[in-house]
């Protein structure tokens, strides 16, 4: 009788931790317990990462990029105090003050006061009708050769505008980088959390079949034989429980490090929450979604963005190269004392009369710097195009590589279901042979031994296939691999 039980037992304890029902029943948690999701890590690293803080940063090093720049057409007020003194003798004291204004049409206005007094005054700055020779000049500055349609400040402030994108895509580029470290050790951990769940449950089982064996021995109702048999499976069971709580510990570990709080301490993982799977592949497996994320990596993926904005800065820098072609040509024209005098009285303008006409011109006769900087130039945006054309290429090849895995691996998985599955059948088969007395206990532990290795795998398999879904968001450029913040 107690033989007949002891192999109820065994069937009935072996049976409820075989097959899919016992991998069902690792995923029931406790109540105890709160699934902690990969939208869950994905909100907290998004928002408290400290990393993902010193990526912000970018945008505010663009916009004082662009301050910088904007710098180049700010008014600029300008004194000169030039005084002399010898012999008890008042040489010459004079005084030249402006204000100028830039603007973006290179036709910079600008207003200025001069005034002269002394014995030994150059006979230039003498001005008729005035007593203290003093005048206010009011006029204007325009290149009519190069700098004509760009410069040097317009260009750094299209290059400093242009950098904003550049940051932009680097911002992504980098915050997904760590999304997609944190979603390969979340799905590690997932992995090791519910490997360690079925291997505790098949060690509880190895505890309970070698304690019943051993007190049948004691009886005289199993062979000594047996119970080394049943002693050796308890303790690979425990090897491997071992084992894993090891990894189940080091990957938990692993995810505290993406865990800060609001005031920059960092957070550990607590024992009472618990990784979870929703899986819902049907949108993702379309070649639909192949499309979709080719086109999205064409068209937004960061290292492309990156290379068009740096496309574009060697185009504005080529223009400019073009523009230094030309001979420096630049015309100055100011009034003098209009509409007003410096001693405030109002006239009207006489355009003919009272001015102040400069013209300047240079030009290499050669230009074979500015020749070879032009030709740098273009030779630079021939080489990006290339490695543009690679980029793309080496990104959609990957992306469509990653989605043939996702694929495979989708079906990979149906197939390791049924594996799991049938091991379950054989291993209940074995049971009632024993039962019957056509097995023994070493049958029944290999049939045992097979059935958790394919549960494992199982497992495994999930985790790999769930790492991949993150990493070709990451492969297409997809911002934040696609995780909507706020949900």
């Amino acid at each position: 009788m107690k033989k007949i039980f002891f192999l109820i037992c065994l069937a009935v304890g072996l049976s409820r931790a075989s097959g899919q029902t016992a991998m069902d029943s690792i995923f029931i948690l406790p109540d105890t317990i709160k699934v902690f999701s990969l939208e869950n890590l994905y909100a907290s690293l998004l928002e408290f990462h400290p990393i993902v803080k010193q990526t912000k940063l970018l945008n505010e090093v663009a916009k004082q990029e662009i301050r910088m720049a904007r710098g180049a057409f700010d008014p600029k007020v300008q004194a000169q105090l030039n005084v002399k003194e010898f012999d008890k003798k008042d040489y010459y004291n004079k005084v030249n003050t402006s204000l100028t204004i830039p603007t973006w049409f290179p036709l910079d206005p600008k207003i200025g006061f001069e005034k002269n007094t002394g014995l030994f005054i150059d006979p230039e700055n003498i001005v008729g009708g005035s007593a203290d020779n003093s005048q206010l000049m009011t006029g204007v500055s325009l290149p009519l050769g190069r700098g004509l349609f760009t410069d040097d400040r317009r260009a750094a402030l299209k290059q400093a505008k242009l950098f904003t994108q550049m940051a932009a895509a680097e911002q992504i580029k980098l915050i997904n980088k760590i999304l997609l470290d944190a979603a390969k050790d979340y799905w590690q951990w997932y992995f090791s959390y519910y490997n360690y769940r079925l291997l505790n449950k098949n060690t509880l089982i190895a505890e309970e079949i070698f304690r019943r064996v051993k007190l049948d021995a004691t009886y005289g109702e199993a062979s000594t034989i047996d119970t080394v048999q049943a002693k050796i499976i308890l303790q690979q069971r425990l090897v491997e429980r071992q084992e894993s709580l090891l990894e189940f510990l080091n990957t938990g570990i692993r995810i505290s490090n993406y865990l800060w709080d609001s005031a920059g301490y960092p957070v550990q993982l607590s024992s009472a929450v618990a990784p979870v799977l929703v899986q819902d592949d049907g949108q993702l497996l379309s070649v639909q979604t192949l499309e979709d994320l080719t086109l999205q990596a064409k068209q937004n993926h960061p290292e492309l963005v990156k290379l068009r904005v740096k496309l574009n800065q060697l185009d504005i820098d080529k223009k400019l190269a073009q523009e230094y072609l030309k001979p420096r040509l630049d015309l100055n024209y100011n009034f003098i004392n209009q509409p007003f005098r410096p001693s405030g009285e109002f006239q009207s303008f006489r355009f003919l009369n009272d001015y102040k006409f400069g013209l300047d011109f240079s030009m290499p006769i050669l230009i074979r710097k500015e020749r070879a900087k032009l030709a740098q130039t273009k030779l630079k945006i021939q080489s990006t195009q290339y490695e543009q054309t690679q980029a793309e290429r080496e990104i959609i090849n990957q992306v469509n590589a990653i989605f043939n895995q996702i694929v495979n691996t989708s079906k990979i998985l149906v197939h390791q279901t049924l594996v799991v599955e049938n091991y379950d059948k054989i291993l209940k088969a074995e049971l009632f042979n024993l039962a019957n007395g056509e097995s023994d206990l070493f049958k029944i532990n290999v049939q045992q031994e097979k059935l958790i290795q394919s549960q494992s795998k199982l497992l495994k398999l999930k985790a790999e296939y769930e790492k991949m879904k993150a990493t070709i968001y990451w492969a297409a450029g997809v911002r934040n691999l696609n995780f909507i913040e706020g949900n």
